[in-house]
């Protein structure tokens, strides 16, 4: 089996709001190969920078795009393939936007391997501890408090067992902050957990306040409240609270989650597979999250697509805890795929058919890809 096009597609809804909503657009990953099979992945990052990493051409012999690297090669070659990529790509790409870019194509070509096989893709990556898994709600923090208690309310009567607010007003005024994240909790009653994502707004000091206040409210986490590089203030933090700390969405490569373990001390790791080096690259950082006795939750503010790959993941991982489920209103997240996941009693259950275990919808691609056809 031979790889014969490798394709970015973006597709874009008609408004966009310049929120923390990462369902507003996408990069759609097909990978198509000599016998007919077709993967697909998804990349989480700019949709136009993504795609001119897929289809750049070769310069000077140091600068490769992916599809080039990848035609004519045997999909198969996961691991070497990752390699290949990632050194004909280095001269101008290493942890941004070209392993962004390399996340969605190693995803495909996981789902190609398991539709050749008949296998879905967590009985590749080596496990299955699982066949459900708990999600989070995870949505947009609300401005007011009566707002966060009847959101909160609406999705513990869905069934939900774990909700996270994130964004929007949080990180600009601690006071407002735990005032808003105690109308969570209240709302949420004991037996549902709520974790909070500050967005890195805080300075240490103000995110040391917050653990205490967190930490007295029941929260079951505080998520990325520093800067990304401040690898220090994350050390000081988490030694001063037991209150857990997450973080890791913003970062590509096994090598900076290895600072985010040993150096700054996180209690939940948290790669993204459409950023982060895709399932190749995840699970090394999930393992290396296992061997230092951390949780590895995997981010996943995408489609259906992301979410099939974190529930391959995470059924393949023993320190996982949450599937995250968006829970917006997106034409994207809701219709990309032909059968969207659903949650039931609180858990989404992991998929069985062979690869990722998803389908496309083409008439989605149709309708908002800025070029027609799939």
């Amino acid at each position: 089996m031979k790889i014969v096009n490798v394709e970015g597609i973006i597709l874009r809804l008609p408004v966009r709001q310049a929120v923390a909503d990462g369902t507003q657009d996408d990069l759609l990953i097909r990978v198509e190969t000599d016998e007919g099979i077709t993967g697909y992945g998804e990349v989480d990052t700019s949709p136009e920078v993504g795609k001119a990493v897929i289809d750049a051409e070769m310069s000077h012999g140091t600068c490769y795009g992916l599809r080039e690297i990848l035609l004519g090669r045997d999909p198969f070659d996961i691991e070497q393939l990752w390699e290949l990529m990632y050194r004909k790509t280095n001269y101008y790409g290493r942890l941004g936007a070209v392993m962004h870019a390399m996340s969605g194509v190693d995803m495909a070509l996981w789902d190609i391997m398991g539709k050749a096989l008949g296998k879905p893709v967590h009985k590749l990556l080596g496990g299955s501890y699982c066949s459900d898994v708990r999600a989070y709600a995870s949505l947009l923090m609300p401005e007011q408090a009566q707002e966060v208690r009847d959101a909160v309310r609406g999705y513990v009567a869905e069934g939900f067992t774990a909700i996270k607010l994130g964004y929007g007003p949080l990180g600009q005024d601690v006071r407002k902050d735990v005032k808003l994240a105690a109308a969570a909790k209240e709302a949420a009653g004991s037996d549902v957990e709520v974790m909070i994502d500050i967005g890195h707004g805080y300075s240490l000091k103000e995110a040391m306040q917050a653990a205490r206040e967190f930490e007295n409210l029941g929260i079951f986490w505080m998520e990325e409240p520093l800067p990304p590089e401040d690898w220090d203030g994350y050390r000081k933090l988490c030694e001063s609270t037991s209150l857990r700390i997450a973080a890791g969405e913003q970062e590509a490569g096994r090598w900076t989650f290895r600072r985010l373990i040993w150096e700054a001390g996180l209690d939940v790791l948290q790669p993204d597979i459409s950023r982060v080096g895709g399932l190749t690259e995840a699970k090394r950082i999930a393992y290396m999250a296992h061997e230092a006795n951390r949780l590895c939750v995997p981010h996943a503010f995408r489609t259906g697509v992301l979410v099939a790959a974190c529930l391959h993941l995470i059924a393949a991982i023993p320190n996982s805890a949450f599937l995250e489920f968006s829970v917006t209103e997106s034409a994207l997240r809701r219709e990309l795929l032909t059968t969207p996941f659903k949650v039931a009693g609180g858990r989404v259950s992991v998929p069985t058919q062979p690869g990722l275990g998803i389908a496309i919808n083409p008439d989605t691609v149709e309708a908002y890809s800025v070029r027609k056809g799939i």
